[in-house]
């Protein structure tokens, strides 16, 4: 069967070069007579793996000597209980609500600190960023909290809070490695591989070394300390072994196309191709204020919801897998990760021009 155009948000479309060569080495990886999925996480085959993998993401982000990468698991949600639980010392922090996923974080945040929400952009249903230049940043925040882009109501942070010298936390699970970013602007960032980096199953946290302290809350579970797994180098129970070497194959093949510029570029290209055609279409049109657009995730509609759902059973019919928008929201949404290739967004808005010209009103 030929491969669909999956625009799914997340578990997301991979690289071909990526799967073709994970299945070359399903059953034997590098001469050793198994698989990854079957090898002992403390055996010098997979040392190597991970080595390797964590190697060539500080290369592709230019991660400073200062900052530790680990590889864990849970997802974002378990980093909005262990961001908390790990960097509280005064008990506040401020957070910055743009969408869902950063509303789940004050929740859980407020468990066990004293979690602010100091600038939202709920009142229009998150199709803006607020303006962050003078926010009321508390004085004694121990961190400032953002969800740098929103999968649901496709839009990014173009430009980063001023957090008036406090440590910033970014939650990058849509948007890390999909162009350059400074690490060294952040205390903390974290990302479900789920999207674009790997399989769901692994997490991956960049973190700057003072951070890592054993001043986290008392009652804070071992497997949720950072410490625990940073001295332990993401080796204090058995990681997502396979997760993590199938991130490693990611990692390799965004090096082999130039690194994160050169991606920045292609993921550009993609994204106007798509937003051009939605702000001259009579039929469909976006949801977000165009100057927080998402490079990753765009979301449009039609006039009415049976007209998206018949759009949307039509794109799929076509060949055009998970369009329709989250369930929160309704409408649809094309996430257009690193793996999704320009063809397959020049295919999804040669489609939507012959719905529009049949089904326009």
């Amino acid at each position: 069967m030929k491969r669909v155009f999956n625009f799914s948000a997340g578990p997301a479309v991979l690289p071909e070069p990526v799967l073709e060569q994970a299945a070359s080495e399903m059953l034997n990886y590098k001469n050793t007579g198994m698989s990854v999925m079957e090898m002992s996480h403390r055996s010098k085959a997979y040392e190597e793996i991970i080595l390797a993998a964590e190697n060539d993401l500080r290369a592709l982000m230019n991660i400073p000597d200062n900052y530790k990468v680990l590889f864990l698991q849970g997802g974002g949600h378990l980093q909005f209980s262990m961001v908390p639980l790990n960097l509280c010392k005064n008990g506040v922090a401020d957070y910055i609500v743009t969408g869902e996923w950063a509303k789940k974080a004050i929740a859980e945040g407020k468990r066990y600190l004293d979690a602010r929400k100091i600038a939202t952009s709920e009142d229009q249903m998150f199709s803006y960023i607020p303006n962050c230049d003078d926010l009321p940043i508390s004085d004694n925040a121990d961190y400032v909290y953002i969800c740098e882009n929103n999968t649901i109501y496709g839009t990014k942070f173009h430009k980063l809070p001023n957090t008036k010298g406090k440590i910033l936390i970014s939650d990058m699970s849509s948007c890390i490695l999909s162009e350059p970013v400074d690490v060294s602007k952040y205390g903390l960032i974290f990302a479900g591989a789920q999207k674009n980096i790997g399989p769901a199953g692994t997490t991956i946290v960049i973190i700057r070394e003072d951070l890592i302290t054993e001043n986290f809350l008392p009652f804070t579970p071992t497997m949720l300390q950072y410490k625990i797994h940073a001295d332990k180098g993401s080796m204090y129970n058995t990681p997502p072994t396979y997760g993590i070497y199938i991130c490693g194959l990611v990692f390799k093949w965004l090096l082999n196309l130039g690194g994160l510029e050169i991606m920045k570029e292609m993921n550009y290209k993609k994204a106007k191709l798509l937003y051009d055609f939605l702000d001259n279409s009579k039929l469909f049109r976006g949801t977000v204020e165009k100057k927080d657009r998402s490079v990753m995730n765009v979301t449009f509609v039609t006039a009415s919801a049976e007209m998206n759902d018949l759009f949307v059973k039509e794109s799929k019919a076509a060949g055009f897998d998970n369009l329709k928008g989250h369930r929160s929201v309704g409408g649809m949404r094309a996430s257009i990760y690193n793996a999704m290739p320009y063809a397959g967004v020049e295919a999804l808005v040669a489609f939507m021009k012959q719905f529009e010209k049949e089904h326009q009103l």
